[in-house]
């Protein structure tokens, strides 16, 4: 399938080129958050400059964050693929989006207010703004009039990337003709915060955030909580030189397992993470020595980082590919990362560079073998790349991208 544009939103700020820039800084978003002050993590990474009133969307407040969030990112991808949605045929467009919660924010105010105020004051608007399939997909379809499939994923971190994998079954069955496939997710909010703090999967340095998220350093000690979201526009590649797009990327092979492991830990062996990559590759006519870049999972935590490194040493052996974590950067942003780090990956093809991981400063034995591009980026032409986005509950994606599919020759003429 060919990616024929992308937009982010991110704590690297509103836009691809942006959050790029950002990424490829090497620079770290986390601040302190004072809505989580009294937590033990009181520091996130936030999208700078955003709120309601700057997403354009008639009627704000009937709408969560992560909606907002969500419109923003399709805008763009739009525009970027030179698409409008007064020319499409909605019928033939599918949109499908994921997140890990929904509107979590809508629901956690809506309950504030019914412990304190009573039922009388709810909103009825409280379940529409919370509900994940109306949330994320729902109104999505509903702003740009879409009457092909809308669905929603929900596979906890990699729901961004599960949503990029049915969007391109869709498009092969010839359910729809074009695909608004992506992720979205605004966690920052205190249940979540202190439920992550509590599980030991946030990290607690409090006294420096800008070094908390250390993905692949011997040091990592825990994910910083992020919003965002990222939205690819995929077609089939026929279907979009038809129209005269031009192609960014092929999404080539895709992948998914489960562990079948733990709820939340990852199964130390990495056997369906190994498993998903060489799906993921045979799908894409590939081998993993085709592999030049991957976009790690990498969320800076102890044992999702070790797990990830062996399952790269492993298969790629002495000259692994490079390996880049946005997370370093731009925090977890949840069921958006998966989007995210796509929409990442294909900008990494695009401009034939590895972006750093930041605040990755020294390996420790497992991560030592594996080459994590840091302080600087890295020049390369990457034919082929790799995003991982794993989730709790045992859920392991994997994305293959690949350089743009040039264009079909001309028929031969009479």
């Amino acid at each position: 399938m060919s990616v024929t544009g992308t937009g982010l939103v991110t704590p690297g700020g509103i836009g691809t080129a942006a959050t790029w820039q950002y990424v490829c800084d090497g620079r770290s978003a986390a601040r302190h958050d004072p809505e989580l002050d009294g937590l033990p993590a009181p520091f996130s990474c936030r999208v700078p400059g955003f709120g309601a009133h700057t997403s354009g969307i008639p009627q704000p407040w009937r709408y969560d964050r992560s909606t907002h969030l969500l419109v923003v990112a399709a805008g763009e991808a739009l525009l970027h693929a030179g698409l409008d949605p007064g020319d499409w045929d909605p019928a033939r467009v599918a949109v499908v989006v994921g997140s890990a919660t929904g509107g979590i924010a809508t629901l956690e105010a809506a309950h504030r207010r019914l412990l304190t105020t009573g039922p009388a004051s709810l909103s009825p608007l409280a379940l529409t703004g919370y509900l994940p399939n109306l949330s994320a997909a729902g109104h999505l379809a509903l702003l740009l009039g879409v009457t092909g499939p809308s669905l929603h994923t929900s596979t906890a971190c990699a729901s961004g990337a599960t949503a990029l994998i049915l969007a391109c079954l869709l498009l092969d069955s010839g359910a729809c003709d074009i695909a608004l496939a992506g992720g979205t997710d605004a966690m920052v909010t205190p249940l979540c915060s202190a439920a992550f703090a509590k599980m030991g999967a946030l990290s607690r340095r409090a006294g420096e955030p800008a070094a908390a998220s250390r993905p692949f350093d011997r040091d990592r000690d825990g994910f910083v909580l992020a919003e965002g979201a990222g939205l690819l526009v995929l077609e089939r590649t026929a279907h979009a030189h038809a129209r005269g797009a031009r192609p960014l990327a092929t999404l080539a092979g895709h992948a998914t397992t489960s562990d079948a492991h733990h709820p939340v830990a990852p199964d130390p062996r990495g056997t369906g993470l190994r498993t998903a990559i060489r799906r993921a590759l045979h799908l894409a006519g590939a081998g993993v020595e085709d592999v030049g870049h991957i976009n790690a999972h990498g969320t800076g935590t102890l044992l999702n980082d070790r797990a990830e490194a062996t399952v790269i040493r492993d298969l790629f052996g002495a000259r692994p590919p490079t390996v880049t974590s946005a997370k370093g950067a731009l925090g977890h942003t949840m069921g958006a990362a998966g989007a995210v780090e796509a929409a990442l990956t294909v900008a990494s093809i695009t401009h034939g560079q590895a972006p750093p991981t930041a605040n990755f400063l020294t390996p420790d034995r497992a991560t030592e073998a594996i080459d994590v591009v840091h302080g600087a980026p890295r020049r390369q032409r990457i034919r082929l790349a790799l995003s991982h986005s794993l989730g709790f509950g045992g859920h392991n994606t994997v994305l293959a991208f690949t350089e743009p599919a040039p264009p079909p020759l001309p028929a031969p003429g009479p």
